[in-house]
């Protein structure tokens, strides 16, 4: 019995280093935006919004996505660790966007645990 215990207390102990090290090596969501950075009037651009983040598990992923612009919300993606993972670690996004004035770009990503790094922030001139 007395080997019993030992041997749970030792798996408990593993499992929670195994989770606790894994968190170690974690970071904030962080969001990449490719744009073209002149186009004329009138002109339909994608706009690829680049996630990227340490971990995709139901204890440790991207909690949300956010794209605006010119400030306004445009769209916005929810994750949650039942049935909603993100796509992956690093994934992508794609908006078809019709550009008639310049325009700001703005996407920001948010960790479950660690928050974000923060908004990518880019310019669409007009020719």
């Amino acid at each position: 019995m007395k080997r019993m215990r030992i041997g749970s207390f030792f798996a408990v102990l593993l499992l929670a280093l195994g989770i606790f090290a894994g968190t170690a090596y974690a970071d904030k969501s962080e969001t990449a935006l490719e744009t073209p950075d002149q186009v004329a009037k009138g002109t339909e651009v994608t706009i690829k919004v680049h996630v990227t983040h340490s971990a995709n598990s139901f204890l440790h992923h991207t909690s949300w996505l956010r794209v605006k612009i010119n400030g306004e919300e445009i769209r916005n993606w929810e994750y949650s660790s039942l049935n909603n993972l993100p796509p992956g670690a690093k994934f992508t996004k794609e908006i078809k966007l019709l550009i008639n004035e310049p325009t700001e770009v703005e996407a920001q990503a948010n960790c479950n645990l660690h928050g974000s790094k923060g908004p990518a922030v880019k310019k669409i001139l007009l020719k």
